[in-house]
């Protein structure tokens, strides 16, 4: 009976101070749905694009948008792993988003920056490599994806009453 009696007490203060789960709220769906993600020319810039109009739920089509979402991807490669013959054998793969959010008259709403590292191994055959490299490009544009959409989720809760 105490048990009970503290579990409702402690749901009954958790919903007095203002806590919010972000997961779940429907509605925020159209929102997020209502964002145009410009086409991105980066290589990693195509992974990207359609793993967010994935997770916003949107159709990808610019037609109707309330919003428009720009980013300009940076790439870059460093070597962090030498052999004794100073050969390369594993790199670091930075990914830098740079992402600009405005509305349908053209005003900015948000504007940042996110970082993802990714990292991969030098083989013997280069085309080993450069498909290693380019897993290593799609799973930080995932993970970009993934951090740029709850920061949407996030500036959009904040954003309502």
């Amino acid at each position: 009976m105490m048990r009970t009696a503290a579990a409702l007490l402690l749901c009954l203060a958790l919903g007095a101070c203002g806590f919010r789960p972000l997961y779940g709220d429907v509605r925020l769906s159209p929102k997020l749905a209502s964002i145009f993600v410009d086409p991105i020319e980066e290589p990693a810039g195509f992974e990207l694009r359609n793993s967010l109009i994935d997770l916003l739920r949107s159709d990808g089509e610019q037609a109707g948008k309330a919003y428009r979402l720009a980013i300009t991807l940076t790439d870059t490669n460093q070597g962090v792993a030498l052999q004794n013959d100073a050969t390369i054998t594993r790199y670091n793969d930075t990914v830098t988003a740079n992402y600009v959010l405005t509305d349908a008259k053209g005003e900015e709403l948000r504007r940042g920056s996110l970082t993802s590292l990714s990292s991969y191994n030098v083989a013997q055959s280069p085309y080993a490599t450069q498909v290693a490299r380019q897993d290593a490009d799609k799973r930080a544009a995932q993970d970009l994806a993934e951090r740029l959409s709850l920061e949407l989720e996030v500036y959009f809760r904040r954003q309502r009453p």
